[in-house]
């Protein structure tokens, strides 16, 4: 069995709560208690059941940065067993990104990445951030992540889906449409929306530690994420475990990539742009049960049709953090 490695001591230096996030919590009072909060639950090595989980998943959310520094939110997938965990600090996935897809230009050795495992049927979902270590383009692809720091997250928000049984896997080669702004379609899938996944990077090198990727999931009810006529897109900020990362990341690093999937076509919608946090103020109360809004005033837009061969379906199962009426709270 793997040793369960909580952060502490030489091996965990850079592990914790960066300047970023601990200001979001000081601005809420929760400083020092989120400090204590950050040792107990960051650890710099998968726990066994952390990898036995990477292991069953059919698909996996990527956060990269690119070469202007913007970060891109994807989606790799595949069988049970294309995410293997050779070592508790190493993950590798296996498979072709999808041609197309931002990520492929980002992977370089030493490039950072966030991952999001996410099972939506069991409303699981655990975060790696880490550096490529080493890659393989030619015969069986393969992305092998070092892993720097790992941790669970509650299920708020994660509306419970199943996979179609027969279905899954990427097309390596999807129909791709890049533009500046959101087109019709783009904003179709926008307004449709009750799942999103979220690409945040922070430049943490004021503390002497390198710079790091997040991905992460933001969900609530269908249409909650806005697109304005301009294509600037509104995400509400819903209460959540005030770990504070994407919207720390988001101070040190006013950027971010949002990942849109249509869960009956296997469309992905990938943007990147610039990012303004509301922290207060009236236009906040027009979006019922959000603390704070962000804005994203996208820069690029791709969509990738038919890149996700899965098809899910609800299960009908309860929504953590929706009442009944369907609206956080």
């Amino acid at each position: 069995m793997t040793e369960d490695r909580r952060a502490s001591g030489p091996e965990a230096e850079g592990i914790g709560f960066h300047l970023g996030e601990r200001a979001v919590q000081d601005l809420y009072g929760l400083g020092e208690r989120m400090a204590s909060i950050g040792a107990q639950v960051f650890m710099t090595a998968l726990p066994d059941p952390f990898r036995l989980f990477f292991m069953d998943l059919e698909f996996l959310v990527v956060a990269s940065v690119d070469g202007q520094g913007l970060p891109w939110a994807s989606l790799l997938a595949g069988p049970p067993g294309f995410i293997a965990s050779p070592d508790p600090r190493v993950l590798s996935i296996l498979g072709a990104v999808p041609a197309g897809d931002p990520l492929a230009a980002s992977l370089q050795p030493g490039a950072a990445l966030g991952l999001l495992g996410i099972d939506l049927a069991t409303r699981r979902r655990i975060r790696v951030n880490g550096r490529v270590l080493a890659l393989d383009r030619d015969g069986a692809p393969r992305i092998d992540l070092l892993v720097d720091q790992c941790f669970g997250n509650c299920p708020r928000y994660i509306r419970p889906r199943q996979a179609v049984p027969g279905r899954g896997g990427m097309d390596p080669a999807p129909a791709v449409v890049s533009q500046a702004a959101p087109d019709p379609r783009a904003r179709e899938m926008i307004a449709q929306a009750d799942t999103i996944f979220v690409a945040s990077a922070a430049d943490t090198r004021v503390e002497g530690r390198a710079a790091g990727a997040d991905a992460s999931h933001r969900g609530g009810p269908a249409g909650f994420v806005a697109v304005d006529e301009a294509g600037v897109i509104t995400v509400p900020d819903y209460a959540g475990n005030r770990y504070f990362n994407t919207l720390g990341n988001m101070v040190l690093r006013p950027a971010a990539g949002l990942l849109v999937p249509d869960f009956a076509t296997g469309d992905l919608l990938t943007i990147t742009g610039d990012v303004e946090i509301v922290w207060q103020g009236p236009e906040i109360a027009r979006h019922p049960g959000a603390e704070r809004l962000w804005r994203l005033r996208p820069r690029r837009v791709v969509h990738l049709a038919g890149a996700w061969r899965a098809r899910l379906r609800e299960t009908g199962g309860r929504v953590v953090g929706l009442g009944p009426d369907g609206r956080p709270g």
